[in-house]
């Protein structure tokens, strides 16, 4: 019994120290499916997400980028330049997810629309949201949505 206590107890450690770490390069995704999170590199200037993650050969299966914007915007994306397959995941300012793209194609040029009122977009691995349940609905922390009404506060 004092064993099965202890790991009640690191369980609950787990899920409040992953609540409680909230930081510029981590989000956090949860949704009826469960609860994952992303060390994240930042796109925040005009430069840094025309670039975004072109000529990246590789990345960590657990490593994204999340492009930001100052404003909601319509945004619109493409893969020129981008050698590996990704998954595109829209976010409105209240951290709500409300478009996926998935397994967008490396080098295509073809827009990548993820509607109106988006605030971040994460990029990562492609065929890793639908393999951890990624969807619109979901909700995502991280501290860009600390000024709005977010539904996953910091």
């Amino acid at each position: 019994m004092p064993r099965l206590w202890g790991g009640l107890v690191l369980a609950c450690t787990l899920a409040s120290s992953l609540h409680a770490e909230c930081r510029e390069d981590r989000v956090a995704l949860r949704g009826d499916w469960g609860e994952l999170s992303f060390t994240v590199d930042i796109a925040d200037d005009n430069a840094e997400r025309a670039k975004g993650l072109m000529f990246v050969e590789r990345m960590g299966r657990n490593k994204g980028m999340l492009f930001i914007y100052p404003d909601p915007i319509r945004a619109t994306f493409w893969m020129k330049n981008t050698l590996i397959p990704l998954d595109m995941i829209f976010v409105d300012s209240d951290g709500l997810v409300t478009h996926v793209h998935h397994e967008a194609i490396p080098g295509d040029l073809t827009a990548i629309d993820g509607g109106e009122n988006v605030r971040v977009v994460l990029e990562i691995n492609g065929g890793l949201a639908e393999r951890y349940g990624i969807e619109p609905g979901s909700q995502m922390q991280h501290p860009v949505f600390s000024s709005a009404n977010p539904v996953w506060p910091c």
